[in-house]
């Protein structure tokens, strides 16, 4: 999901409600801690430099229990990071502390704002000798480069 999509639906909502890929939700008395840019500056394991850039939001939960973010706190929120993420229309990345912080995509069903999962990948398959047939593998899509591969 892009900020522009996020701010069109928050401008037609009641309620915000995040829900994992579980399908749990995250309790009503979540906060949105921070608005950030993130930046990535990297070397693929093919010799590619590549930069991705998206917008970081992080998702808390505290003993704050008569807490609820209404969508139009939200929407202010978004209009204040302005000053840090400018006005490009940026991928959306969530941080939510589970066992280990979780990184996710975003997305919405329509009522609900969804924690997509992410994965790692290999983004020089052809470098690393991986057969088109075998991108469809399972363990290839998660872990990114097959076991005895040439960048693994």
């Amino acid at each position: 999901m892009k900020i522009s999509e996020m701010k069109q639906t928050l401008a037609g909502l009641d309620a915000v409600n995040f829900r994992l890929p579980s399908g749990e939700y995250l309790p009503s008395h979540f906060h949105v801690t921070e608005v950030g840019l993130v930046s990535k500056h990297f070397i693929d394991c093919g010799g590619v430099e590549r930069r991705e850039t998206v917008a970081n939001f992080q998702l808390w939960e505290a003993g704050d229990y008569d807490h609820r973010l209404a969508p139009q706190k939200f929407l202010h929120i978004l209009k204040l990071s302005e000053k840090i993420l400018g006005r490009e229309d940026l991928d959306i990345e969530v941080e939510y502390q589970q066992a280990t912080i979780g990184k996710f995509g975003l997305a919405f069903d329509g009522t609900d704002f969804v924690l997509t999962p992410k994965h790692t990948a290999c983004l020089a398959q052809e470098a690393c000798g991986i057969p088109a047939q075998d991108l469809a593998l399972p363990q290839l899509q998660v872990a990114g480069c097959a076991p005895g591969g040439r960048c693994c």
